[in-house]
Protein backbone atom coordinates (compact mmCIF):
# COMPACT_ATOMS: atom_id res chain seq x y z
CA UNK A 1 0.00 0.00 0.00
CA UNK A 2 1.84 3.34 -0.75
CA UNK A 3 0.58 6.27 0.07
CA UNK A 4 1.39 8.48 -3.08
CA UNK A 5 -0.30 6.15 -5.56
CA UNK A 6 -3.39 8.09 -6.23
CA UNK A 7 -2.19 11.97 -5.15
CA UNK A 8 -1.84 13.53 -8.71
CA UNK A 9 2.05 14.67 -9.35
CA UNK A 10 0.60 17.99 -10.67
CA UNK A 11 -2.21 18.88 -8.37
CA UNK A 12 -5.31 20.75 -10.17
CA UNK A 13 -5.32 23.31 -7.59
CA UNK A 14 -1.81 24.25 -8.82
CA UNK A 15 -2.93 25.68 -11.38
CA UNK A 16 -6.04 26.77 -10.77
CA UNK A 17 -5.61 28.41 -6.67
CA UNK A 18 -7.97 29.32 -4.58
CA UNK A 19 -7.24 31.45 -1.15
CA UNK A 20 -7.73 30.55 2.13
CA UNK A 21 -10.46 33.39 2.38
CA UNK A 22 -12.27 32.16 -0.51
CA UNK A 23 -16.03 31.35 0.54
CA UNK A 24 -16.47 27.51 -0.47
CA UNK A 25 -18.92 25.44 1.44
CA UNK A 26 -17.23 21.91 1.03
CA UNK A 27 -13.88 23.17 1.39
CA UNK A 28 -14.87 24.13 5.19
CA UNK A 29 -16.11 20.96 5.80
CA UNK A 30 -12.24 19.33 4.08
CA UNK A 31 -9.30 18.27 7.18
CA UNK A 32 -7.20 18.31 4.25
CA UNK A 33 -5.47 15.04 4.79
CA UNK A 34 -2.89 15.30 1.84
CA UNK A 35 -1.26 18.30 0.63
CA UNK A 36 0.72 19.05 -2.51
CA UNK A 37 2.53 22.45 -3.16
CA UNK A 38 0.26 24.22 -0.48
CA UNK A 39 -2.75 22.98 -1.75
CA UNK A 40 -5.44 20.17 -0.71
CA UNK A 41 -5.49 17.55 -3.19
CA UNK A 42 -9.12 17.01 -1.66
CA UNK A 43 -10.55 20.42 -1.86
CA UNK A 44 -7.87 22.47 -3.78
CA UNK A 45 -7.55 24.61 -0.68
CA UNK A 46 -4.36 26.52 0.26
CA UNK A 47 -2.71 25.41 3.47
CA UNK A 48 -0.16 26.60 5.71
CA UNK A 49 3.38 24.28 5.77
CA UNK A 50 2.39 24.29 9.71
CA UNK A 51 -0.82 22.22 9.35
CA UNK A 52 1.09 18.90 8.46
CA UNK A 53 4.29 17.15 8.34
CA UNK A 54 5.93 16.68 5.39
CA UNK A 55 7.21 13.61 3.10
CA UNK A 56 8.99 15.04 0.96
CA UNK A 57 11.43 12.27 0.44
CA UNK A 58 8.23 10.41 -1.22
CA UNK A 59 6.86 13.05 -3.20
CA UNK A 60 7.83 16.24 -4.29
CA UNK A 61 5.94 19.09 -2.55
CA UNK A 62 4.14 15.90 -0.20
CA UNK A 63 2.30 17.12 3.17
CA UNK A 64 0.42 14.67 5.34
CA UNK A 65 -2.14 15.79 8.07
CA UNK A 66 -1.56 14.42 11.45
CA UNK A 67 -4.81 12.40 11.20
CA UNK A 68 -3.70 11.37 7.58
CA UNK A 69 0.04 10.44 9.47
CA UNK A 70 -1.63 8.26 12.17
CA UNK A 71 -4.41 6.61 9.74
CA UNK A 72 -1.88 6.13 6.73
CA UNK A 73 0.45 4.19 9.54
CA UNK A 74 -2.50 2.30 10.92
CA UNK A 75 -4.19 0.81 7.59
CA UNK A 76 0.00 0.69 5.69
CA UNK A 77 0.66 -2.11 8.87
CA UNK A 78 -2.82 -3.90 8.88
CA UNK A 79 -2.77 -4.67 5.23
CA UNK A 80 1.47 -5.48 4.95
CA UNK A 81 0.83 -7.82 8.22
CA UNK A 82 -2.28 -9.52 6.68
CA UNK A 83 -2.00 -9.63 2.62
CA UNK A 84 2.41 -9.84 2.34
CA UNK A 85 2.94 -11.20 6.08
CA UNK A 86 5.58 -8.41 5.98
CA UNK A 87 6.60 -6.05 8.61
CA UNK A 88 8.62 -2.61 8.36
CA UNK A 89 12.51 -2.33 8.71
CA UNK A 90 14.46 1.14 8.97
CA UNK A 91 18.25 0.77 8.18
CA UNK A 92 20.94 2.92 9.20
CA UNK A 93 23.76 3.65 6.31
CA UNK A 94 27.45 4.51 8.22
CA UNK A 95 28.85 1.83 10.44
CA UNK A 96 25.58 -0.13 9.77
CA UNK A 97 25.43 -1.20 6.28
CA UNK A 98 28.85 0.34 5.34
CA UNK A 99 31.92 3.36 6.11
CA UNK A 100 33.00 6.02 4.40
CA UNK A 101 35.82 7.83 4.66
CA UNK A 102 37.58 10.99 3.09
CA UNK A 103 40.70 9.99 1.25
CA UNK A 104 43.03 12.73 2.86
CA UNK A 105 42.22 10.86 5.70
CA UNK A 106 43.63 7.32 4.85
CA UNK A 107 46.84 6.41 6.43
CA UNK A 108 49.88 5.37 4.80
CA UNK A 109 48.84 1.59 5.25
CA UNK A 110 45.26 2.34 4.02
CA UNK A 111 46.31 4.13 0.35
CA UNK A 112 46.60 1.04 -1.36
CA UNK A 113 42.63 0.99 -1.24
CA UNK A 114 43.12 3.94 -3.60
CA UNK A 115 43.86 1.87 -6.49
CA UNK A 116 41.65 -1.35 -5.42
CA UNK A 117 38.68 0.83 -5.56
CA UNK A 118 36.52 -0.72 -8.12
CA UNK A 119 39.18 -2.75 -9.40
CA UNK A 120 38.86 -6.63 -10.57
CA UNK A 121 40.77 -7.74 -7.36
CA UNK A 122 37.81 -6.31 -5.37
CA UNK A 123 34.23 -8.11 -5.07
CA UNK A 124 32.31 -5.17 -5.69
CA UNK A 125 32.67 -4.07 -2.36
CA UNK A 126 34.92 -1.01 -2.24
CA UNK A 127 34.10 1.95 -4.10
CA UNK A 128 35.88 5.87 -4.67
CA UNK A 129 33.69 8.73 -5.45
CA UNK A 130 33.74 12.19 -6.05
CA UNK A 131 31.12 14.68 -3.96
CA UNK A 132 29.07 17.29 -5.97
CA UNK A 133 29.92 21.13 -5.05
CA UNK A 134 32.51 23.73 -5.14
CA UNK A 135 34.53 21.93 -3.10
CA UNK A 136 34.17 18.61 -3.73
CA UNK A 137 35.94 15.81 -1.67
CA UNK A 138 36.87 12.12 -3.28
CA UNK A 139 35.77 9.44 -0.32
CA UNK A 140 36.29 5.86 -0.08
CA UNK A 141 32.97 4.06 0.79
CA UNK A 142 33.49 0.57 2.03
CA UNK A 143 30.16 -1.97 1.45
CA UNK A 144 30.35 -4.29 5.10
CA UNK A 145 30.57 -7.95 4.21
CA UNK A 146 27.04 -9.54 3.72
CA UNK A 147 25.34 -6.80 2.95
CA UNK A 148 23.86 -7.98 -0.67
CA UNK A 149 22.88 -11.44 0.63
CA UNK A 150 21.20 -9.13 3.75
CA UNK A 151 18.99 -7.34 1.81
CA UNK A 152 17.83 -9.20 -0.29
CA UNK A 153 16.76 -11.46 2.48
CA UNK A 154 15.91 -8.83 4.51
CA UNK A 155 13.37 -8.03 1.63
CA UNK A 156 11.49 -10.82 1.72
CA UNK A 157 10.33 -10.62 5.07
CA UNK A 158 10.08 -6.78 5.40
CA UNK A 159 9.23 -3.70 3.66
CA UNK A 160 12.56 -1.49 4.02
CA UNK A 161 13.60 2.19 4.86
CA UNK A 162 16.99 3.64 4.92
CA UNK A 163 17.54 6.58 7.19
CA UNK A 164 20.57 8.62 7.09
CA UNK A 165 22.29 11.58 8.99
CA UNK A 166 23.70 12.51 5.43
CA UNK A 167 22.57 14.50 2.68
CA UNK A 168 20.72 13.77 -0.23
CA UNK A 169 23.25 13.14 -2.35
CA UNK A 170 25.19 11.10 -0.74
CA UNK A 171 22.09 8.94 0.18
CA UNK A 172 21.46 8.82 -3.61
CA UNK A 173 25.22 7.43 -4.24
CA UNK A 174 24.93 4.86 -1.75
CA UNK A 175 21.48 3.80 -2.91
CA UNK A 176 23.32 3.22 -6.43
CA UNK A 177 25.55 0.85 -4.70
CA UNK A 178 23.06 -1.00 -2.90
CA UNK A 179 19.66 -1.09 -4.60
CA UNK A 180 20.30 0.25 -8.46
CA UNK A 181 17.08 -0.97 -9.54
CA UNK A 182 14.95 0.50 -6.53
CA UNK A 183 13.97 -2.69 -5.50
CA UNK A 184 14.68 -3.07 -1.36
CA UNK A 185 14.02 0.90 -0.87
CA UNK A 186 12.07 2.57 -3.70
CA UNK A 187 11.67 6.23 -2.54
CA UNK A 188 11.71 5.40 1.04
CA UNK A 189 15.54 6.83 1.93
CA UNK A 190 15.21 9.63 4.61
CA UNK A 191 18.00 11.88 5.30
CA UNK A 192 19.60 15.02 7.18
CA UNK A 193 17.44 16.90 4.90
CA UNK A 194 14.13 16.08 5.84
CA UNK A 195 15.44 15.11 9.83
CA UNK A 196 18.59 17.74 10.68
CA UNK A 197 18.80 16.22 14.47
CA UNK A 198 17.67 13.14 15.86
CA UNK A 199 15.68 10.49 14.23
CA UNK A 200 12.29 9.88 14.77
CA UNK A 201 9.61 7.35 13.26
CA UNK A 202 7.08 10.49 12.87
CA UNK A 203 8.51 10.20 9.25
CA UNK A 204 7.82 6.56 8.53
CA UNK A 205 4.65 5.99 7.36
CA UNK A 206 3.71 2.46 9.71
CA UNK A 207 2.83 1.93 12.96
CA UNK A 208 5.73 1.17 15.65
CA UNK A 209 3.97 -2.01 16.44
CA UNK A 210 4.94 -3.93 13.47
CA UNK A 211 8.39 -1.71 12.60
CA UNK A 212 11.98 -2.90 14.22
CA UNK A 213 14.79 -0.34 13.43
CA UNK A 214 18.59 -1.84 12.69
CA UNK A 215 21.19 1.29 13.94
CA UNK A 216 24.77 1.40 15.45
CA UNK A 217 23.94 4.66 17.10
CA UNK A 218 21.39 4.24 20.27
CA UNK A 219 20.64 7.49 21.31
CA UNK A 220 20.36 9.30 18.31
CA UNK A 221 16.53 7.30 18.52
CA UNK A 222 15.51 9.15 21.76
CA UNK A 223 11.99 8.30 21.44
CA UNK A 224 11.73 4.60 19.65
CA UNK A 225 14.58 2.26 21.63
CA UNK A 226 12.02 -0.13 22.10
CA UNK A 227 12.22 -0.61 18.22
CA UNK A 228 15.75 -0.59 18.22
CA UNK A 229 17.89 -3.42 17.88
CA UNK A 230 21.36 -1.94 18.08
CA UNK A 231 24.55 -3.60 15.42
CA UNK A 232 27.55 -3.45 16.09
CA UNK A 233 29.74 -0.41 14.76
CA UNK A 234 31.16 -1.50 11.41
CA UNK A 235 34.55 0.67 11.37
CA UNK A 236 36.81 -0.41 8.27
CA UNK A 237 38.80 2.66 7.82
CA UNK A 238 41.02 3.90 10.87
CA UNK A 239 38.80 6.50 12.64
CA UNK A 240 41.43 8.54 14.12
CA UNK A 241 45.18 8.35 14.87
CA UNK A 242 44.63 7.79 18.55
CA UNK A 243 42.81 4.57 17.79
CA UNK A 244 44.68 2.08 19.35
CA UNK A 245 43.84 -0.68 17.71
CA UNK A 246 44.71 -1.68 13.94
CA UNK A 247 41.84 -1.62 11.86
CA UNK A 248 40.44 -3.81 9.08
CA UNK A 249 41.83 -1.90 6.13
CA UNK A 250 45.33 -1.83 7.44
CA UNK A 251 45.03 -5.54 8.65
CA UNK A 252 44.14 -6.11 5.12
CA UNK A 253 41.38 -8.60 6.61
CA UNK A 254 37.39 -7.88 7.48
CA UNK A 255 34.22 -8.42 9.34
CA UNK A 256 33.14 -12.15 9.56
CA UNK A 257 30.41 -12.46 6.70
CA UNK A 258 28.40 -15.68 8.15
CA UNK A 259 29.42 -14.53 11.97
CA UNK A 260 29.41 -10.58 11.19
CA UNK A 261 27.12 -7.60 12.38
CA UNK A 262 24.44 -8.15 9.63
CA UNK A 263 24.12 -12.00 9.33
CA UNK A 264 23.83 -12.41 13.19
CA UNK A 265 20.87 -9.26 13.00
CA UNK A 266 19.35 -11.25 10.06
CA UNK A 267 19.13 -14.29 12.08
CA UNK A 268 17.40 -11.99 15.10
CA UNK A 269 15.24 -10.64 12.55
CA UNK A 270 14.22 -13.86 11.72
CA UNK A 271 13.19 -15.25 14.99
CA UNK A 272 11.00 -11.61 15.47
CA UNK A 273 9.32 -12.23 12.15
CA UNK A 274 8.46 -16.07 13.11
CA UNK A 275 7.21 -14.99 16.31
CA UNK A 276 5.07 -11.76 15.68
CA UNK A 277 3.58 -14.04 12.84
CA UNK A 278 2.75 -17.25 14.61
CA UNK A 279 -1.18 -16.84 15.39
CA UNK A 280 -3.76 -19.31 15.53
CA UNK A 281 -6.35 -16.57 14.09
CA UNK A 282 -5.73 -14.14 11.57
CA UNK A 283 -7.30 -11.14 13.48
CA UNK A 284 -4.62 -11.63 16.41
CA UNK A 285 -2.00 -9.84 13.98
CA UNK A 286 -3.83 -6.77 15.10
CA UNK A 287 -2.97 -6.32 18.46
CA UNK A 288 0.48 -8.00 17.92
CA UNK A 289 3.63 -5.81 18.92
CA UNK A 290 7.04 -6.51 17.77
CA UNK A 291 8.18 -4.02 20.21
CA UNK A 292 7.48 -6.57 23.27
CA UNK A 293 9.37 -9.55 21.37
CA UNK A 294 12.62 -7.20 21.22
CA UNK A 295 12.51 -6.53 24.66
CA UNK A 296 12.77 -10.77 25.28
Amino acid sequence: MSVVENIPHEPRAKRQRIEPNEPASSNTRCRHWFVRYGICTTCSSSVDKDQGQAFNYLLDGLQLSSEAVAVTKHLTTLVSCSNEKKLHLVLDLDHTLLHTTRLPCLTEAEKYLIQEAGSNTRDDDLHKWQAQGENPMVFLTKLRPFVRGFLEEANKLFTMYVYTKGNRDYAKFIMKLIDTKKIYFGERVITRDESPYMKTLDLVLAHERGLVIVDDTRDIWPDHKSNLVEISKYNYFRMNKSQQSQPYSELKTDESENNGGLANVLKLLKEVHCEFFRVQEEKELESKDVRLLLQR
